[in-house]
């Protein structure tokens, strides 16, 4: 590897370790390569206005903006009621009706923290009501926080597919099936756990009250129909189906169910503002750092040396993805991505991986990340709103980690499981 790749790679573990902000340490790193590499500086300007400039990214703000509309606006509790009159009577039911809370949560924001944050402040009280341990219902509030980064539409998704330059829609695609097979199993967690305490099951609800749940939460069921159904019928992109979904959410919130209060917008503005300018930030920072690394040809470099530990396709997979696992627990998803996209993009190639499917194999694997110690956000909100320590909760996370690393295998090396639906789609 050249003197510039040595000096950027250990900068870059050096400076983490030292708890220098990532985009600091990317935008330090970027300057000194570029000085290193006698380039003009003008280039690092030129890359930051770059990387602020690609529209598809222009769908973040407009996801985490209905999160945070959806959450203040009452849709997402009127989904939990929903999916509790459908699932409650179940051995397990109360769990299930959890994981599918989170499942259609995760069908509208594309974000881990906000799904479990949505559902797990309504679920969490309720489960230990019910007579599940207080650091079951945190841990499961914990797990269902990834379904909103593999079920469409996902912000991490969107990210690779700008980085990758691949089709948003196709990766969105790819990641139903995985998301699908995550709730199932978490679903067998919750009956196995169920009956394993003995916990009641709840009466099962008559006709009428199910009726009056699905009426009264019919505007939150119907968000996602409007959002995919909009991008996959063609009416609208992906950052549109973004500024449609918040309207929709803010119009619902309103007018429909009336949680929403005007003098509580400018403050819900702020902390979506926030919370995107903080993703963008990195992004535009990491996207100089992503040019750097590509002009040294370091990707290549680090693909030369993964080959030579063994040509064996199914081996390299095994450590990409042990690697992607250990990456997404101490790093944060959107600046790995950036910075790890050219390496990832080379050793798919190498061991014939489609994009698409080396796409999802690589959100899916940050988004375990996401309840994974030590920098697991999911992790983060879970205890807060439950109130537990980091700790117990992920003492309580070992089975639906399980799922999940389950999930990571057979999105790794069955390529229907995220080729079909993309296939379908031409």
């Amino acid at each position: 590897m050249s003197e510039i790749g040595v000096v950027l790679i250990v900068g870059l573990f050096v400076l983490l370790l030292l708890g220098v902000p990532i985009a600091f340490t990317l935008g330090l790193l970027t300057a000194v390569g570029i000085w290193m590499a006698d380039y003009n500086p003008m280039i690092l300007a030129q890359r930051l206005i770059a990387g602020s400039t690609i529209t598809s990214l222009l769908a973040i703000p407009g996801f985490i903006l209905v999160g945070d509309l959806m959450s203040a606006g009452g849709l997402s509790k009127r989904l939990v009621r929903v999916a509790s009159v459908c699932f409650g009577h179940l051995t397990g039911g109360l769990s299930m009706s959890t994981v599918a809370a989170g499942t259609f949560f995760g069908a509208i924001t594309g974000s881990a923290p906000a799904t479990t944050a949505a559902v797990g402040s309504v679920m969490i009280d309720e489960l230990e009501k019910r007579g599940y341990s207080r650091g079951y219902g945190a841990a499961l509030s914990t797990s269902i926080g990834p379904l909103g980064q593999m079920i469409p539409p996902s912000i991490p998704m969107i990210i690779w597919g700008v980085l990758a330059e691949e089709s948003i829609s196709k990766l969105f695609l790819a990641g139903v099936v995985p998301g699908l097979i995550a709730a199932a199993g978490f679903c067998v967690v919750s009956y196995l756990y169920a009956r394993r305490l003995g916990i009641a099951r709840e009466k099962r609800p008559g006709v009428r009250e199910i009726l009056a749940a699905i009426r009264e939460g019919i505007w939150a069921l119907l968000a996602p129909v409007v959002i995919l159904g909009g991008i996959y019928g063609s009416v609208f992109t992906p950052t549109e189906a973004a500024m449609v979904g918040a309207l929709y959410s803010l119009v619902i919130g309103l007018f429909i169910y009336k949680d929403l209060q005007w003098k509580s917008l400018i403050p819900l503005f702020i902390k979506s503002m926030r919370t995107t300018t903080v993703i963008m930030f990195i992004i535009v920072v990491a996207y100089g750092f992503a040019w750097i690394i590509a002009s040294e040809q370091i990707p290549s470099q680090v693909t030369q040396v993964l080959l030579s530990i063994t040509s064996n396709p199914f081996l390299i997979l095994l450590l990409l993805n042990i690697m992607l696992l250990v990456l997404g627990a101490v790093m944060d998803t959107v600046s790995a991505m950036v910075i790890l996209s050219g390496v990832l993009t080379a050793v798919g190639t190498q061991v014939g991986l489609d994009p698409v499917q080396l796409g999802a194999m690589v959100v899916i694997n940050f988004a375990v990340g996401m309840i994974t110690p030590p920098l697991g956000y999911s992790l983060f909100v879970a205890s807060t709103i439950s109130g537990l320590s980091i700790e117990k909760v992920a003492r309580n996370l070992w089975p639906f980690f399980l799922v999940l690393i389950g999930v990571v295998a057979l999105t790794a090396y069955v390529p229907a499981v995220t080729l079909w639906l993309p296939g379908l789609l031409g």
